[in-house]
C-alpha cells in the first residue's frame, strides 16, 4: 500500500495563491494612511511573464511616493478650516449693537431703546446670527453672536436704562430747550407763585409747630398724666414742580410725638381730643374735624374700612384734623385704641409698624405738615428764577 500525502499548500506557480493587489494598490488605501507616519508600501505586481526588475522598480516608486506623502502630512498638517464671512459679520454686528446700547445707557438716553430704529437693528442682528448659525463654517461664530444678541437685547438693556435713570435722575432724552427750561421752574404748575411769597415761611411754620406741640403735650400731661416719646424727627423734602423737575419749595413734616400709654374708652378719648383742640386754637389753628365721624360726609362703608368700625365708640383708629388757613399748615391728631380690635388685624399691623419705626403700639400721636413751603433763605433766588418765565 502506498501512503498518500496531502498536496503542498502552495506550488511553484501562482496556482492556489491569494490574488495580488492591482498596480498602485487597492483604491482608497493610500487615503486611509495619509494621516499616519507610516509610508504606504504597495506590493509589486507579479503577473506571469513579468520580470524581477519590473517588480523592484514598482517597489521603489511606491516607497518614494509614500515618503512624499508622509513628509506632507508631518510638515504641513491637515488643511486649515475656513471660517464663514457671514459668521464674522454676525459676530461684529452683535458686538457693535451691544456697545451702542451701553453708550445709550451711559448718556441716559432711555427713550432711544423704545423706538422703531432700535427694534429694527435688533431684528437685523438676530437675523444675521441665525443665518450664520445655519451654515457649517459659520456655526461657532453664529452661536457666539446669537448669545450676545439674546443676553444684551433691547428689552433687557432698556429696562436697565430706565432703572438707572430713575435712581440717578439723569434723564435728558430728547427734550427741547423749552422743556428743559420749564423742568427747572422754581414754583408749582398752575399755582400762583406770589402765593408762596405771601404765605407763612418754612421757618415760621417750623417754629409754630414746635410751640404748638410743646403746649399740647404739657397740657395733656397735666390733665391726664400722659407721657410722651418722639417717634420721628422733622423732615423736609423737595416738592415736584409739575414739569418733571423739583421746585424750590419743600414739604415739611414736624417732629412726631406719641404717648407711651394707651388712651382708651370713648368718653376719655373724646375729652383728650377736645383738650387738644382747645390748646391749638390758642395758637391760631382752626377747630378740628373728625374724619372718623360718620357725620363728616365720608361714605360710612369707607369709614368702617379705614377706622375699624362704623361709629367712634367701636373704632380702633380716630383721626382729627385742623389747619391754619390761609397758611399751609396741617395739624393731625391720630389715636389708636387696640381694645376695640376684635379681629387682631390692627394689632398685627401696629406691631409691624412699631418694629419698623420704634413708635408705641397704641395711644395718641401728634404731627404737623406743611405743603409748598419756601425758606426765607431762598426768597431772593426764587424771585430771580421766576424772571426767566412768562
Amino acid at each position: 500500500m502506498v501512503e498518500r500525502s496531502d498536496p503542498p499548500r502552495y506550488v511553484s506557480d501562482s496556482a492556489g495563491a491569494p490574488p495580488v493587489p492591482p498596480p498602485g494598490g487597492y483604491r482608497g488605501a493610500r487615503r486611509a494612511l495619509l494621516g499616519t507616519a507610516v509610508p504606504l508600501m504597495t506590493p509589486p505586481a507579479s503577473f506571469p511573464g513579468s520580470s524581477s526588475e519590473d517588480a523592484a522598480r514598482s517597489l521603489r516608486e511606491d516607497a518614494a511616493r509614500g515618503r512624499e506623502e508622509t513628509r506632507y502630512t508631518a510638515d504641513q498638517g491637515a488643511p486649515p478650516k475656513k471660517r464663514s464671512p457671514l459668521g464674522w459679520i454676525a459676530l461684529c454686528a452683535a458686538i457693535a449693537f451691544a456697545v451702542l446700547m451701553l453708550i445709550l445707557i451711559a448718556i441716559g438716553a432711555a427713550d432711544a431703546f423704545f423706538g422703531a430704529t432700535m427694534l429694527v437693528l435688533q431684528l437685523v442682528v438676530l437675523g444675521l446670527a441665525i443665518a450664520a448659525l445655519a451654515t457649517k463654517a459659520g456655526r461657532v461664530l453664529g452661536a457666539a453672536a446669537l448669545t450676545i444678541a439674546l443676553v444684551l437685547n433691547v428689552g433687557t438693556m432698556g429696562a436697565l436704562s430706565v432703572v438707572r435713570v430713575a435712581a440717578t435722575g439723569s434723564y435728558d432724552g430728547h427734550k427741547t430747550a423749552k422743556q428743559k427750561l420749564w423742568e427747572a421752574y422754581p414754583g408749582i404748575k398752575d399755582k400762583d407763585s406770589s402765593t408762596f411769597l405771601r404765605q407763612q415761611s418754612l421757618e415760621e411754620l417750623h417754629a409754630l409747630a414746635d410751640e404748638t406741640m410743646a403746649d399740647v403735650r404739657t397740657q395733656l400731661t397735666a390733665d391726664y398724666g400722659l407721657q410722651w416719646v418722639k417717634s420721628a424727627d422733622a423732615q423736609e423734602r423737595p416738592e415736584r414742580n409739575g414739569y418733571g423737575g423739583e421746585s424750590m419749595l419743600v414739604r415739611f413734616t414736624s417732629d412726631v410725638w406719641a404717648t407711651t400709654t394707651p388712651v382708651t374708652g370713648y368718653a376719655h378719648k373724646l375729652e383728650v381730643m377736645q383738650t387738644v383742640e382747645t390748646v391749638i386754637e390758642q395758637h391760631g389753628w382752626r377747630s378740628m374735624v373728625a374724619f372718623n365721624d360718620p357725620g363728616s360726609g365720608v361714605d360710612p362703608a369707607m369709614i368702617s374700612k379705614m377706622y375699624g368700625g362704623a361709629t367712634p365708640e367701636t373704632q380702633v383708629d380716630w383721626e382729627w384734623f385742623s389747619d391754619d388757613e390761609p397758611d399751609p399748615g396741617w395739624f393731625y391728631a391720630d389715636m389708636t385704641d387696640l381694645a376695640n380690635d376684635t379681629t387682631g388685624e390692627y394689632r398685627k399691623s401696629r406691631e409691624q409698624t412699631a418694629q419698623r419705626t420704634g413708635e408705641p403700639l397704641e395711644g395718641l400721636q401728634l404731627a404737623i405738615v406743611g405743603r409748598y413751603m419756601l425758606s426765607e433763605s431762598k426768597v431772593d433766588d426764587f424771585q430771580k428764577a421766576l424772571t426767566k418765565y412768562p
